[in-house]
């Protein structure tokens, strides 16, 4: 750390140079100064030392300095005037913070969130070291702008990966790489949207944020019951909707696997009236009670337009996800991702590639299928000790469960309740379309919690679920 007594009256400003950090110096120092100047240490009109004077004190090379004073001229921080010393150009930025939704005040220690994977076990080093293979390899063409469905490559190694792991019938050419989840079924709604589509069933209970995509692009969303047999089918069939968003391998957030029965009846309905059948394979590599269920799309390439991410099963941070389309939609979803985004970031698309040819991303889910198999019996465990009579459901498969509670409890209450335990549970109202608390059903992610916080929480939020006396 250099202290630099600026010319003038102006007041001592702090320049810390790490030699030890990986980060450059010469990027350390304007990373510096722009951050006097944000703050105000170093105010408008100020003038800073010339190049050979602040080199000199803080012991690096003159031109390291002239590049650092010119990069930040450049964007608008510095000026410079002939004869004269280089000069602060801009006032400190407001630091006055947004107006906008008022934080939470209730945090909570242990926390049941949907659909978090255990991120203390992402598989670092195996990224760093696909990353570091994906930057070592990458072709120079395929830096500039690459095919918007995804680097071939690695659409050749997701559609294998799809065909022996989901039974799937992948394509290369039909395999579109998304950014997540979310961006594909955003891709995929476009496209029915511009055909003339006007109505999409979802699943009732179902993930909210799937209607409010259909709403987005100007679609109608239709909920169709869901039971323990998954969607209901001859509903569906009432509805007269272009295209339905299924979880058949593991509902969300019921857990209910959908029948043989009701597949074949969905597929019925698909090839009929053409219609699509949308379906979001999220978490169907972690199943615990029988071999993995094939995908729907292995039955009918035709008429099913698979959707999958690595979210569940690396991290959602990642951003990376695929769309399988049927051969007659594969052009107008290529289309319409390419309006989106382009394409995917590609070191990411190669670095995913290099995972699962390596074998490291199977064995990350082998030891996280274990992992999660043990929370699961840990969740099973408490509930049977803490809330005796409660039935847990949809552990087939996954890292979350649905807790089927006393019937006179009020959701919204226990819900608050818990949190000023410092417990973070979540009901069923949240996934049905009316927004109905009754029955008061909880829906608890584990994922992401140790097997002691699933026992500590259960304890802790048992006198709420069933009081003395209740």
């Amino acid at each position: 750390m250099v202290t630099i007594q600026w010319t003038g009256s102006g007041p001592d400003v702090l320049v810390r140079l790490d030699r030890s950090a990986h980060e450059t110096l010469g990027s350390q120092l304007q990373r510096e100064l722009r951050e006097a100047i944000r703050t105000g240490r170093l105010t408008l009109g100020e003038k800073l030392p010339s190049s050979r004077r602040l080199a000199t004190e803080l012991g690096v090379s003159r031109g390291l300095v002239v590049e650092g004073y010119t990069q930040l001229e450049a964007e608008g921080y510095l000026t410079t005037r002939p004869g004269s010393a280089t000069e602060v150009a801009i006032r400190p930025v407001d630091a006055t913070p947004v107006s906008g939704p008022e934080p939470d005040p209730g945090g909570v220690s242990i926390d049941f969130e949907f659909g978090v994977p255990d991120l203390g076990q992402f598989p670092i080093r195996d990224w760093m070291w696909a990353m570091g293979q994906a930057a070592r390899t990458v072709p120079f063409p395929s830096l500039g702008y690459t095919d918007p469905r995804g680097i071939d490559a690695v659409r050749t190694v997701i559609a294998a990966y799809l065909r022996r792991v989901r039974g799937g019938l992948a394509d290369p050419d039909h395999v579109v790489i998304t950014t997540g989840y979310a961006q594909g079924l955003s891709v995929v709604l476009g496209v029915l949207a511009k055909g003339g589509a006007q109505r999409v069933a979802i699943e009732d209970p179902g993930d909210p944020r799937n209607a409010r995509a259909v709403r987005r692009h100007g679609l109608e969303p239709i909920p169709i019951h869901v039971d323990h047999d998954g969607i209901d089918v001859a509903a569906l069939v009432a509805a007269r909707a272009e295209a339905v968003i299924v979880t058949p391998a593991h509902q969300c957030p019921t857990g209910s696997v959908l029948t043989a029965e009701r597949r074949l009846d969905l597929l019925e309905w698909a090839a009929k009236s053409d219609g699509l059948v949308i379906e979001d394979d999220y978490d169907s590599e972690f199943r615990y009670d029988r071999r993995p269920v094939g995908s729907l799309h292995g039955l009918d390439p035709d008429h099913v337009i698979a959707l999958g991410s690595v979210s569940k099963s690396l991290a959602p941070f990642l951003r990376l996800g695929w769309i399988v389309a049927p051969g007659a939609m594969a052009q107008d979803i290529s289309d319409e991702k390419q309006l989106t985004d382009r394409a995917t970031a590609g070191l990411e698309q190669l670095a995913l590639a290099e995972m699962i040819r390596s074998g490291r991303y199977d064995r990350h889910i082998r030891r996280m299928r274990t992992t999660y198999s043990r929370r699961r019996q840990a969740l099973i465990e408490a509930t049977a000790n803490h809330l005796p009579g409660c039935d847990v459901t949809g552990l087939a498969a996954g890292f979350h469960a649905v807790i089927e509670t006393p019937g006179h409890l009020d959701e919204e209450h226990l819900v608050a309740e818990a949190r000023r335990l410092s417990v973070g549970i979540y009901g069923m109202s949240t996934y049905r379309f009316d927004g109905s608390s009754t029955p008061c059903h909880l829906v608890l992610g584990f994922g992401n919690l140790t097997d002691s916080a699933i026992h500590r929480a259960i304890a802790t939020i048992a006198p709420l679920v069933m009081p003395p006396g209740a």
